[in-house]
């Protein structure tokens, strides 16, 4: 079955994350061995966007009373990194073509967006390339579970198997594979986006 959508996730796909240098600067600056449960869990609940900044950051501020509000903002963002243009480019490119729906689909969360909206100077024009824009902390669900990728397949009259769905998260796309959409779990060692079409010629 032919592709006809493409669905995106967008960090380690589209802009560089440091996951390994922002745990290691978490851990230092909150003086932990290890992230204890309710840390994971608030997170979690921030990227579904059922609390708000406020609430995010006062959970930190109270739990960490020696750190201050931008402290903790500067640690939550350290993980974000550059967007290769090259990757915009060839976005840019696919959208010209017009020959597949174009879906991002991001786990995420308001202080990244606005991050990456006063440090990616081409965001604009990146989020313009997409038929479909989905933020976890927007739609109030998050990947890997599986509500994220029928609320996807729903909402577009999707059929699962003309679906590609690529993730630098192994979890994450197990999950969507269990559904019958096609999979990259994208290595962004050694993978780029750019390169789609040769690394995944089977499917196009």
């Amino acid at each position: 079955m032919k592709i006809k959508t493409i669905i995106f996730d967008f960090g380690d796909v589209f802009i560089n994350l440091d996951k390994a240098g922002a745990m290691q600067n978490a851990l230092t600056l909150f003086e932990l061995d290890e992230f204890p449960e309710d840390l994971i869990a608030i997170n979690t609940l921030y990227e579904q966007g059922l609390i708000s900044s406020e609430e995010f950051i006062e959970f930190y501020t109270d739990n960490f009373p020696k750190l201050s509000k931008e402290t903790i903002i500067e640690a939550w963002n350290f993980i974000l990194r550059d967007f290769p243009e090259a990757r915009l480019k060839f976005l840019k490119n696919l959208k010209k073509e017009n020959k597949y729906n174009l879906i991002l689909l991001s786990n995420t969360n308001d202080i990244h967006i606005n991050w990456v909206k006063d440090h990616v100077v081409f965001y604009e024009d990146f989020k313009a390339c997409f038929d479909q824009f989905y933020l976890s902390h927007e739609i109030n669900l998050r990947k890997p579970n599986t509500d994220i990728y029928h609320f996807v397949l729903n909402q577009n009259d999707l059929i699962a198997q003309e679906c590609l769905f690529i993730d630098d998260t192994k979890e994450n796309t197990d999950a969507a594979s269990k559904l019958g959409i096609h999979v990259w779990n994208i290595d962004e060692t050694k993978e780029d986006i750019t390169n789609l079409f040769a690394i995944k010629k089977d499917l196009f």
